[in-house]
């Protein structure tokens, strides 16, 4: 299935589990043109001679998994930097990896390779959607094939003169990217890197281009004593490198920036680490659920801040949850489903949970729920294909049990990743 058949294909397998509804043991689903036309239990109807079939055996076929924040540029770390010194510490090493690389054609040419490393990664962990935030849209664009994208530009700057030019080059890379058909979107760094006046510029930005928010909010402790007192390892942090203005920054609290994110048409709140000690902000993150989802990476802040995300406060709030990996430079992987399991071996999530965090929810946090997120007639085949190496009785352990193998990622019905060689059998017409 590397090229779209012409002919509608139906496709058997132990498991089919839609997100939107119970699973369906011995499902099947029936697709035509790349996208699903009919689904359900027990025998498809129609001539027996109308699709190709294909016996999926034992597989559990899930909807493409969603991978709602990661930063592909990173892809080719290996393995993650240092994470001594918490989230400023971190963040020094993520800038003298920057620095350290090449830069002209050399530069370019590296960059737009570690995103197809992630993209590849990407598909190959049964992903078919990514919200990538980037610094900079690459030469050339982004790879069309592969799981589709929400590219989130980048912008921070905290002195005048650091803003405007911030504030231009992404506005300007968010439109040239919607001229080309790319879904985009706008990404304030983070409240300890991103002044007032430039706030202002890239959220009237993404409100007169319709496009969503996604913001680094309450990540670390660091982050709150600065914004309180102006003190602590960010302050030094940014005096050593010389971006610290004279007089300080003007900076908004978690708190402002959560309804400052709420006038966009939709925004994405990443990691919330310590949003449950912020009574202001989480009182306007209820307030404002009907346009914001947390975006949480477990391992990510597991690493950096040595805790989980406050989920519980966040499902008390009946706020969305979504999952993304963050990046290679603070993960070991770009697996969804692993920091699934880690929410899960913590007992903060249950399996079901865990999984519409990776899809229906994340489809939301992107702006994709009416293509992504669920199994349903008229949606786009995005399709991952899981083989059990132990007896499957409930399909939602199976699909988080690790030694369970990802052996093929479809998106819009071609083959995105894996190969469907060896387990099924397929009949032709």
């Amino acid at each position: 299935m590397s090229r779209r058949p012409r002919h509608d294909v139906v496709i058997r397998a132990r498991w089919i589990v839609p997100l939107h509804g119970p699973p369906l043991k011995g499902g099947w689903l029936r697709i035509r043109r790349g996208r699903i036309i009919d689904l359900g239990g027990g025998s498809p109807p129609g001539r027996r001679d109308d699709a190709s079939t294909i016996d999926a055996a034992d597989a559990i076929v899930i909807p493409g998994l969603i991978n709602a924040h990661t930063h592909l540029e990173f892809s080719d770390v290996d393995p993650p930097l240092d994470a001594a010194g918490g989230l400023p510490g971190w963040i020094e090493r993520v800038i003298g990896l920057r620095r350290g690389r090449a830069t002209g054609i050399a530069g370019a040419c590296r960059s737009a390779a570690a995103i197809r490393r992630g993209l590849g990664e990407s598909a190959g962990h049964g992903v078919t959607a990514v919200g990538e935030i980037s610094t900079g849209v690459p030469v050339g664009g982004y790879p069309s094939a592969g799981p589709r994208l929400r590219i989130f530009r980048e912008a921070l700057g905290l002195s005048a003169a650091s803003v405007a030019i911030a504030g231009a080059e992404a506005i300007s890379d968010v439109r040239r990217l919607l001229a080309a058909g790319a879904s985009a979107g706008i990404s304030p760094h983070a409240p300890y890197s991103v002044a007032a006046p430039l706030a202002k510029s890239l959220i009237d930005a993404a409100r007169s281009c319709s496009v969503p928010l996604a913001m680094h909010v309450a990540e670390s402790e660091a982050e709150a004593e600065l914004l309180r007192s102006g003190t602590g390892p960010f302050r030094e942090l940014f005096e050593r490198l010389g971006v610290w203005p004279p007089g300080g920054p003007a900076l908004l609290p978690a708190a402002e920036w959560i309804s400052r994110l709420a006038r966009g048409p939709r925004a994405l709140v990443v990691h919330g680490t310590h949003l449950g000690r912020d009574p202001d902000a989480m009182a306007r993150l209820t307030r404002h659920r009907d346009r914001l989802c947390v975006v949480v990476c477990p391992r990510t802040t597991l690493a950096l801040s040595s805790t989980l995300p406050p989920i519980s406060f966040f499902r008390e709030a009946g706020v969305r949850v979504a999952i993304g990996t963050d990046s290679r430079a603070s993960n070991p992987d770009l697996s969804v489903l692993a920091e699934c399991r880690t929410l899960v071996a913590a007992g903060v999530a249950s399996p079901g949970e865990a999984l519409r965090m990776v899809t229906v929810d994340a489809a939301w946090a992107l702006g994709f729920e009416r293509s992504c997120g669920i199994l349903a007639p008229g949606r786009p085949a995005d399709l991952a294909f899981l083989v059990p190496t132990t007896a499957c009785t409930d399909p939602y352990e199976s699909i988080l049990d690790p030694t369970t193998r990802i052996i093929a990622t479809l998106r819009a019905g071609r083959m995105i990743a894996g190969s469907l060689n060896g387990i099924l059998q397929a009949d032709r017409p």
